[in-house]
């Protein structure tokens, strides 16, 4: 590949990151795309008034009066819109309306000294590097944990993070979090969140389920379709940036297998744009989720992606998104197609 001497060039294959407890503990903060979030910079579309309902719901939970205890585990005055809120939210929604940036206003308006915003699989990582017990009583007394995309596809770690959150909001802990669709639940209606409160069984009761609808807002701007390149033009967008990964696409799906989803932040890290040669659309499932996975670790950090090959919005096959994870799926395409147009 020929560069500009000002380009750096790097591989996703050749990086393999590691993690200490305190490192994740550290990381557990809203991606850079989100240090400014805050309620009055939510755009709520005036077509879906849910939007503007979780939004006005969630300023009441971040209120001193909600947050403050008096004599019970969780006891409110009686504000109006404070009366009913319990120690936990639950967002359930499409992708694209902007439950990721709620969710991190929560974090910035939340009046509390320890508050943590992490993914369901940073967190789940997390108990796993330190051990349950040694998790809990690190996390005991924290005021606040914001957890992204809760996830149902693996039952062992969601009943793990169920008695883990179980345990914190005994404690005084609150809790907020976003959906994702379990396997076998086609759409998105209510099928998330319902299965979400039965999973937690006890915990159901602790939290208040808020749908937000609306359209996805990264395709307002869009076509529908991911920008790929030819060969020239893909190798002078990469030496037009400061670094860049380039791998070929194989190469990174069987790297992926290497590395804990956890990681994946890493592999991304310091990079100006992602280069993928030669996509081809997925049909192995586990192979799928991964690429899912680093996919959103790319958007977070909205690192741009130039690609040859398949279109990206093509990259998972029919049969894939219409299966149980279809959510994941179409939100993993929305963020692709933004991330080649960026």
């Amino acid at each position: 590949m020929t560069s500009a001497a000002s380009s750096t060039v790097v591989h996703l294959t050749d990086r393999n990151p590691q993690l200490t407890g305190d490192e994740m503990v550290a990381s557990l903060v809203p991606p850079p795309q989100f240090d400014g979030a805050t309620f009055e910079t939510y755009r709520t579309d005036d077509a879906y008034p849910s939007q503007r309902e979780a939004k006005e719901l969630l300023m009441a939970f971040c209120s001193p009066a909600s947050t403050a205890k008096r004599g019970g585990l969780f006891s409110r005055r009686k504000a109006p819109k404070e009366a009913e809120l319990k120690p936990g939210v639950y967002l359930d929604g499409g992708f694209g309306v902007g439950k990721t940036h709620l969710l991190a206003s929560v974090f910035h308006a939340f009046p509390a000294r320890r508050k943590y915003f992490g993914s369901f699989i940073e967190y789940t990582a997390l108990v796993g590097a330190l051990g349950y017990r040694n998790a809990v009583d690190l996390f005991r007394g924290t005021g606040l944990l914001c957890i992204d995309e809760f996830e149902l596809d693996d039952p062992g770690d969601t009943m793990v993070m169920t008695r883990f959150l179980g345990e914190l909001v005994a404690a005084g802990t609150r809790v907020t979090a976003t959906s994702n669709t379990p396997p076998n639940a086609l759409g998105e209606g209510r099928f998330a969140a319902q299965d979400f409160l039965r999973e937690i069984q006890a915990m159901s009761d602790s939290f208040q389920t808020v749908r937000i609808d609306g359209v996805d807002y990264r395709q307002r701007a869009l076509d529908g379709t991911a920008v790929t390149l030819d060969d020239a033009s893909y190798e002078s967008a990469l030496a037009a940036v400061g670094t860049a990964s380039d791998d070929d696409f194989d190469d990174v799906i069987r790297h992926l297998a290497t590395v804990h989803p956890s990681r994946y932040v890493r592999l991304v890290t310091g990079l100006d744009a992602v280069g993928l040669r030669n996509v081809r659309q997925l049909t192995d499932q586990s192979e799928a989720l991964r690429f899912v996975a680093l996919v959103d670790r790319i958007y977070d950090a909205q690192i741009p992606i130039r690609a040859t090959g398949l279109a990206l919005n093509d990259v998972f096959s029919e049969e894939m998104v219409a299966g149980g994870y279809r959510k994941k799926y179409l939100r993993a395409v929305s963020r692709l197609n933004a991330q080649t147009h960026s």
